[in-house]
């Protein structure tokens, strides 16, 4: 067991400070795991979490690693649990260098209507309240919510490199003469990246490794499952030797790493065809029947991810059926989806639905909410 802000020293000059799992029904926000090293007179951070408590705990690890007379803070992206205490490096006393995904400003400056625009997607799929109104409730556990400090770039305002580590090539950037490598991966959402502490040999994965298959509304499948792969191949190579992530209480190191990596992998490979039988052979489907019978073979391949839930399995369902090249036949609620017709009709006789086949992500909806919160169709 542990507890928010708990201390896990990786050896004299690297600290991992836990964070922990997300309960709305308790007021919980989940908070990232945040990473605090030391190269040279140079501390470094990757990510600041949320909360009073995990800024002191965080605060309490740059004591830990010696002395330091400059500063870098490194986000890995911009999802609320990771950036809350961003503007810690404003208080540090030392000269500062603070660095965020450009692909992820927009939803650090407005983390709600990022949300909303992801819950939008499940309706149907989910007896959930309405996107705003989840949202919002969600968004108000991460306070205090400080993403930007004074010090504050994106990372793309620096030359583009390409990085070598074994026999991988990676672009991103690179700080303290190489010893801090910060590759880009863009799998769990647009801006992401991972760092790779060379000294030390720790990896962090931050969220491409929440689970196998990505939930949010920017989530790519292909990048987070080839940055799985190219990380379990570092391993192997013995380029890196501990494995640290947002969400897994715990260090993983060489060879179970790679095994870790393995599963993930297989297990969306399972999803995957679980998904196509949930389809049938008609490759036609209603989201909230889907949805349950994903979530059931979720649960029995333990793919949920660090914070296994209706909202994030919904999200991932709707992800894994655009995965599939199904898509929904009309705006209405619990709506079918289907495969587009591969060749075109002719004019004079339409297929039932295509006329108002349209994806949910370009075309607004016309949806109420009942007094409990669950959708109803505006036109009955």
């Amino acid at each position: 067991m542990t507890a928010l802000g708990d201390l896990i020293e990786i050896d004299d000059r690297t600290v991992l400070v836990l964070g922990q799992e997300l309960s709305v029904e308790h007021d919980q926000p989940d908070v990232a795991n945040a990473l605090v090293h030391r190269v040279g007179d140079t501390l470094v951070l990757v990510d600041t979490g949320v909360t009073a408590t995990f800024r002191a705990a965080v605060r309490e690890a740059t004591d830990r690693v010696g002395s330091w007379s400059r500063a870098l803070l490194l986000t890995t992206h911009g999802h609320v649990d990771h950036i809350a205490n961003n503007d810690l490096a404003d208080e540090l006393g030392v000269p500062v260098e603070h660095y965020v995904p450009a692909l992820d400003v927009d939803q650090m400056r407005d983390p709600t209507q990022y949300w909303v625009r992801s819950f939008d997607r499940i309706v149907g799929f989910a007896p959930l309240p309405a996107p705003s109104v989840l949202a919002e409730r969600l968004m108000s556990l991460f306070q205090p919510m400080r993403p930007f400090g004074a010090t504050t770039r994106t990372y793309e305002e620096r030359p583009l490199e390409r990085i070598r580590i074994g026999s991988l090539r990676f672009t991103g950037w690179t700080f303290a003469d190489g010893a801090v490598r910060v590759l880009r991966s863009q799998g769990h959402c647009a801006g992401h990246v991972i760092v790779h502490l060379r000294d030390c040999g720790v990896l962090h994965l931050s969220d491409e490794g929440n689970g196998p298959c990505g939930a949010m509304a920017d989530a790519d499948q292909l990048k987070l499952q080839t940055v799985l792969g190219s990380v379990a191949l570092l391993f192997e190579e013995g380029e890196a030797e501990v494995l640290t992530d947002g969400h897994t209480f715990a260090l993983r190191r060489g060879a179970e790493v790679v095994s870790y990596l393995d599963g993930l992998l297989e297990q969306a490979t399972a999803l995957h065809a679980a998904a196509l039988g949930l389809t049938g052979e008609s490759g036609r489907v209603r989201p909230g029947a889907f949805t349950t019978g994903f979530a059931e073979r979720s649960a029995e391949l333990g793919g949920g991810g660090a914070n296994p839930n209706a909202m994030f399995t919904a999200m991932s369902a709707v992800n894994q059926l655009h995965e599939l090249g199904l898509r929904p036949e009309s705006d209405g609620i619990d709506s079918p989806w289907s495969r587009p017709a591969l060749r075109k009709p002719a004019p004079d006789s339409p297929p039932p639905g295509s006329a108002a086949r349209v994806s949910r992500d370009a075309a607004p909806s016309r949806r109420a909410t009942s007094p409990g919160g669950v959708y109803e169709d505006v036109d009955g």
